[in-house]
């Protein structure tokens, strides 16, 4: 219970001038705040309009008009979100896998069956290739080779062209052997280019390595038609000298070869490469079962000498490897004694599938 004189106090502070300001003043505050809450974007229209903030993961701004472009502003790129992780990158562009002659990668392919003219530049002294220029040596090679042609075949004419011709003499490396020059090794490289032709360039190496003479010719082997030819005939041990003895060479170095070859196949991305074992003897090639396959080349094993149909034969089925090798046959213009016939040639068995004539 209050009593008359403390409520008679309070009605005369109540009525004074601060009171009353002090009273204005909170009435003025709480109509603001009213007045604020009424207006802010907590109703659902308002909520509803307004944009949401952005974030990390999408941060983007509107285009700018291609045809008005600000003169202040630049348009904030757009970031790219990360592919998923099972996307790879997409790497180099592959160049395209040259093809042989008449297309294809491989040399037997397309039921392809070979047929060569043999010898080197300028010269028929070693046989019919160097007889003529290399236009008209490509028309005698064609009409040559037509005749051995089979239903559904095709012929793939061949160049073996000596690059590396034994000698003799020593020469200046001591090695009883030289190259030919290399512009006459070019105008084949053309030559065969041009007639659709594979060129196989053959080594008689005297004293040096096969592989060692093999890369010299390395700027040609990079072409896709060219291939190499290996005669151990040719290969002469440290006191032997060319055409005093016939000479031989062991597997290991003709797989060292033929290993430097099938990676030149793999480093330029080649298609398949030729290449050939001459031989006539089994003292040629002493431990040719230990003769390895590579990747990228193929390795045929070619009968060559000279002489009647019946020694011909005789040395072909003591030499041949048909499971190892696919197998080659020479035939000489002037020193075989009745010589095979083209359809004759395509009745020996194992079957034959590069002829070449000297």
């Amino acid at each position: 219970m209050v009593s008359p004189d403390v409520r008679s106090r309070l009605r005369a502070r109540a009525a004074s001038p601060l009171s009353l300001a002090v009273v204005g003043i909170v009435v003025l505050v709480l109509l603001a705040g009213i007045i604020g809450h009424v207006g802010s974007g907590d109703s659902p229209a308002a909520n509803a309009a307004a944009p949401a903030p952005p974030t990390t993961a999408t941060r983007t701004t509107p285009p700018a008009s291609p045809r008005t472009p600000s003169p202040t502003t630049r348009p904030t790129p757009t970031v790219a979100a990360d592919p998923p992780a099972y996307v790879e990158p997409a790497g180099p562009a592959i160049a395209p896998k040259p093809r042989l002659p008449g297309g294809g990668y491989r040399i037997f392919g397309d039921h392809r069956f070979l047929v060569a003219y043999y010898g080197t530049a300028q010269t028929g002294a070693m046989g019919v290739l160097g007889a003529t220029d290399p236009e008209t040596m490509q028309r005698r090679l064609m009409r040559a080779a037509r005749p051995f042609r089979e239903a559904g075949e095709r012929i793939q004419p061949v160049y073996e062209l000596i690059v590396t011709v034994a000698d003799r003499s020593p020469g200046p490396d001591h090695d009883y052997s030289h190259d030919i020059p290399r512009s006459l090794v070019e105008e084949y490289v053309r030559a065969a280019h041009a007639n659709g032709a594979l060129l196989l360039l053959d080594l008689q190496t005297g004293r040096s390595p096969f592989p060692v003479v093999a890369k010299r010719w390395t700027w040609a082997l990079e072409k896709p038609w060219v291939g190499l030819a290996l005669d151990p005939e040719w290969r002469m041990g440290p006191h032997q000298v060319p055409a005093s003895v016939v000479g031989s060479v062991r597997a290991a170095e003709v797989n060292r070869t033929s290993l430097w070859l099938s990676r030149l196949v793999q480093r330029e991305g080649l298609p398949q490469k030729l290449f050939v074992l001459h031989q006539f003897r089994l003292t040629m090639l002493p431990d040719i079962d230990r003769i390895v396959h590579r990747p990228g080349l193929a390795m045929v094993q070619h009968a060559d000498g000279f002489g009647t149909r019946g020694q011909k034969l005789a040395t072909y089925h003591t030499i041949t490897r048909p499971r190892q090798f696919r197998q080659g046959f020479k035939l000489f213009y002037h020193w075989d004694i009745h010589r095979f016939t083209p359809q004759e040639v395509r009745r020996i068995r194992p079957a034959v599938s590069f002829v070449s004539y000297q």
